[in-house]
């Protein structure tokens, strides 16, 4: 049941963002190698909280909860900030050469959030 969703998530994330990013004069695709990548950390991350999920039905610690909270946590701030590297390294590289002032500003305002 785990890796079924887990795998309707991973399949779910990957065809939403096969997608060109279209701003301005510039087009590009993700590596597919490291968005793979990506959607299998992030698989991993969602199977730890259903870990999470289960140990609050089974009413475990709340310190061990708490501890597992936080490793989620971190996880998926790491993951966040490989995406705005990448991000950084590839899209908005692409943007600067060809003057995409909007793509730059949408880039800001998604860091302002996920901060």
């Amino acid at each position: 049941m785990k890796y079924e969703l887990n795998r309707e998530l991973s399949h779910e994330l990957e065809e939403s963002h096969e997608h060109l990013h279209e701003h301005y004069n510039h087009q590009h695709v993700h590596d597919p190698k490291e968005k793979k990548r990506q959607i299998n950390r992030l698989a991993r991350i969602i199977g730890h909280l259903q870990k999470v999920k289960q140990m609050l039905e089974d009413d475990e610690d709340c310190a061990d909860v708490l501890l597992q909270l936080s490793a989620s946590k971190s996880a998926l701030n790491g993951l966040g900030k490989e995406i705005i590297n990448d991000h950084i390294s590839h899209c908005i590289i692409h943007a600067v050469e060809d003057g995409d002032e909007t793509a730059l500003n949408e880039f800001k305002d998604a860091i302002q959030k996920f901060m």
